[in-house]
């Protein structure tokens, strides 16, 4: 079966919560497997932009309050919102996702190492929630020096040596963010708020995030998914072979999807303002059809880097960018088209506006402009 980029971007958009609104922030965060949050206030306006009614005080809320969503490292090692109803299989898929070690060796921690840390890292964030100085502070105390050394390079400083694990302590179900205290984050046990957590097993783990991955972003090639993933293109070429998988072509292209998932969805249609690291513009592959012509090098931060800037998505292809700035009680929203909208999408993203005016709280307006704000790091 050979399928089209509208009719599988269609789809993909349905299943996002882009097409028809679901039901609540856990699930929209499920549907488009976890919202990037290493900006907060974006992954709030991807939930929010899925759903109906809606605020950013209500994504909070689900995170903070009843626990319903976990921030959390989700896949590529980056700080995501995951349903904390799946957090055992996120984590007992990610724990098995092999890493490319990229450390000086004199850096690394050995295996050893990192099953102390892992150990006593959970018995110190159990019942309460630390910053990342007070947990060195503990580490040191109770490990010894070597887990605080500062060498680790980031950010034109250098972190203590058990800072390269901490996405591993919580991939083993011993880690999550708790909520900050003033302006730094803090980290806490998962098991505060899911009584007698443990992540699944590896195998069905596994099976179940690929099942889940294709459902949001297939068809797709183990490189589409190992690059999701940021693991090796061999261990998810095995994967596949090993799964029971439909082929398919997309746009004359080889690609799998789950067996049976082949009935195309309704064409792309309408215009869409995708925040910072939007899942969908993140996790959606082939990038030469989601990103076609000038969209390619003006809305990709390399030649294939997608999710630095916010997108303007007209029948499923990005075919703008934008930019907010809040002020207050507003948020002034200016868009840049790469071709001219008819009066029908200029309505559209006029109502696009609005929409987002409301999950931020704040009154928009809107401008068509050019922008000269580059890239997000």
């Amino acid at each position: 079966m050979d399928l089209t980029w509208v009719d599988v971007c269609g789809q993909r958009l349905r299943r996002h919560g882009l097409a028809a609104p679901l039901g609540s922030p856990a699930e929209a965060a499920a549907a488009m497997c976890g919202a990037h949050a290493q900006v907060l206030s974006a992954a709030e306006l991807s939930i929010g932009l899925r759903l109906d009614g809606v605020t950013r005080s209500g994504v909070q809320e689900a995170l903070w309050s009843d626990h319903s969503l976990v921030k959390t490292f989700g896949p590529r090692g980056t700080i995501h919102l995951l349903p904390a109803a799946e957090l055992a299989w996120w984590c007992g898929a990610l724990g098995a996702v092999p890493a490319a070690g990229r450390l000086a060796p004199e850096a690394r921690l050995t295996e050893e190492q990192t099953d102390e840390l892992v150990a006593t890292i959970g018995v110190i964030l159990t019942g309460t929630e630390l910053t990342v100085d007070e947990l060195t502070e503990a580490l040191a105390d109770q490990v010894g020096s070597w887990a605080v050394d500062p060498v680790m390079p980031a950010f034109r400083t250098m972190w203590p040596r058990w800072r390269q694990m901490v996405a591993t302590a919580a991939h083993r179900g011993v880690l999550c963010f708790g909520p900050n205290k003033g302006r730094k984050v803090t980290y806490t046990h998962p098991g505060r708020w899911l009584p007698g957590f443990t992540p699944a097993p590896h195998t069905e783990a596994i099976d179940w995030l690929l099942g889940r991955y294709l459902h949001s972003y297939g068809p797709a090639t183990p490189e589409h998914f190992a690059r999701w993933l940021a693991t090796t293109p061999g261990w998810v070429r095995r994967l596949f072979e090993a799964s029971d998988l439909t082929e398919v072509t997309l746009e004359g292209t080889r690609a799998w999807t789950t067996h049976g998932d082949t009935e195309p969805g309704d064409p792309a249609q309408g215009v869409l303002l995708l925040p910072h690291f939007d899942a969908f513009t993140v996790g959606s592959q082939p990038r030469n059809l989601l990103f076609p012509g000038a969209a390619r090098q003006r809305a990709l931060a390399t030649s294939s880097q997608a999710g630095n800037f916010p997108v303007l998505l007209i029948d499923g292809a990005v075919a703008g960018v934008w930019h907010q700035k809040k002020t207050g009680t507003k948020v002034a929203i200016t868009v840049e088209p790469l071709r001219t909208l008819t009066p029908r999408q200029h309505r559209q993203l006029g109502e696009q506006a609005d929409r987002i005016g409301a999950i931020l709280q704040a009154r928009p307006t809107l401008t068509l402009g050019t922008i000269d704000i580059g890239a997000h790091a």
